[in-house]
């Protein structure tokens, strides 16, 4: 069992006594296999949407505890097509999003594309990530979002790897990476 197989197997996501997510680790991947999603959608996506980020983004807080043993930051730029995204992580303790995905259309399908910043929105700050999300090229909407997950994907893949250069520590001069209010199980929506 490696590194993030015994801090993600089998966690699972509960939001208002539902199952939401169940979150596995495949190193094919980058760390989930699946997330599934039950919500109001004959109202509209948004809720959902924010609250598959809160989740996943509390689910890591969680399950990285204090973050010794892993690389911390991350990044990867992902091509599609004509489209190009880069995303650079840290798991520094602290929440921002820098967004800078220029999306033409309003939807794409019944999908509201402003909810792609929402989602990101919800895990930088339950996650308590610095998360900078830039378009360096791009016309297709469907092309900018997918090469924004791909990027995100690769980024955490890299940055919650095993640093065996940390022997254990937590990768930090300070010493922490912490935030109790986010172990604690309250999304910084609730705070």
């Amino acid at each position: 069992m490696d590194f993030l197989t015994s801090r993600f197997e089998n966690l699972w996501i509960w939001i208002g006594g539902i199952v939401v997510a169940q979150l596995t680790y495949k190193s094919s991947n980058f760390c989930f296999s699946q997330i599934e999603a039950k919500g109001d959608y004959h109202i509209d996506d948004h809720h959902t949407n924010e609250d598959v980020g809160i989740s996943l983004g509390m689910a890591l807080a969680k399950a990285l505890g204090d973050k010794k043993g892993i690389r911390r930051f991350g990044h990867f730029v992902a091509p599609l097509d004509e489209a190009l995204v880069e995303v650079v992580l840290d798991f520094s303790g602290r929440q921002h999003l820098a967004y800078g995905l220029d999306i033409p259309t309003e939807r794409v399908g019944t999908y509201d594309t402003q909810l792609v910043r929402e989602f990101y929105a919800a895990v930088a700050s339950n996650a308590q990530m610095t998360l900078h999300i830039r378009q360096l090229d791009g016309i297709n909407s469907h092309h900018i979002i997918e090469a924004s997950f791909k990027a995100f994907a690769r980024s955490m893949r890299m940055a919650l790897e095993h640093d065996p250069r940390r022997m254990g520590s937590v990768p930090s001069s300070k010493g922490v990476l912490t935030d109790e209010q986010a172990l604690s199980g309250q999304s910084m929506k609730e705070a």
